[in-house]
């Protein structure tokens, strides 16, 4: 490959495959969102401003964790690749991130709305609530920012006026926790129409938290 080494071909092919799977899941349209998988030395990132369709891994870009792009890199990394470097060096947990402009959690994020905890579900992200996390432009350090913070003790978050962000342990978990998300953001925007939504009690997300401690791992 011209902009990655040979060992990282296939975690870059993973990267463009999530990517069109995101896409394909209707929870991110055009070249809008990014995902990035963690590699030695850095991540791979989805380049800036090409639509997935027509990329291969070929253009995959790997940026290191000082944030340089490879120098034999032929593309430019995502606009928004600041905040992928600091969940990487901010949560050693994160295999992969996967950033979408999905509808629902776009329109939460555009009233500046978290998620309270009017589903157990909203746990399956870390805490008693998603947070949104403030305003800034894109591309930015301050949105950066403002992410790692909404993200303490969390997988996942909003980003007032823009969308949603995620990180799983890897692609595959990235992609199924923002699908998860967004079906959770729908659900609570009809509860919305229908009045002041009825939440669960402290005490009743904090069980649900130790239950998810464990989910999906009993075969592990």
């Amino acid at each position: 490959m011209e902009n990655i080494d040979e060992t990282s071909a296939a975690l870059a092919a993973k990267v463009i495959a999530t990517a069109r799977a995101m896409n394909a899941s209707g929870i991110n349209r055009g070249s809008a969102g990014n995902v990035s998988v963690r590699c030695e030395g850095g991540f791979l990132i989805t380049p800036t401003g090409m639509a997935y369709e027509s990329c291969t891994a070929a253009d995959m870009v790997k940026v290191g964790a000082d944030g340089t792009v490879a120098a034999a890199t032929s593309r430019k990394p995502s606009s928004e690749w600041r905040f992928h470097r600091d969940i990487y060096a901010a949560r050693p947990e994160a295999g992969a991130v996967v950033h979408t402009h999905s509808p629902f959690a776009t329109a939460l994020a555009c009233q500046e709305q978290g998620i309270p905890p009017f589903h157990y579900m909203v746990a399956r992200f870390g805490g008693a609530d998603v947070r949104c996390a403030a305003y800034a432009t894109f591309g930015t350090q301050e949105l950066s920012d403002a992410i790692i913070g909404a993200l303490d003790a969390r997988c996942a978050c909003l980003m007032a006026h823009h969308g949603m962000v995620v990180f799983g342990r890897d692609a595959d978990h990235a992609l199924a926790l923002a699908i998860e998300l967004e079906t959770l953001c729908e659900q609570y925007w009809r509860v919305l129409q229908l009045g002041a939504p009825k939440l669960l009690p402290a005490e009743e997300m904090t069980r649900v938290m130790a239950r998810f401690a464990t989910y999906g791992q009993q075969d592990k």
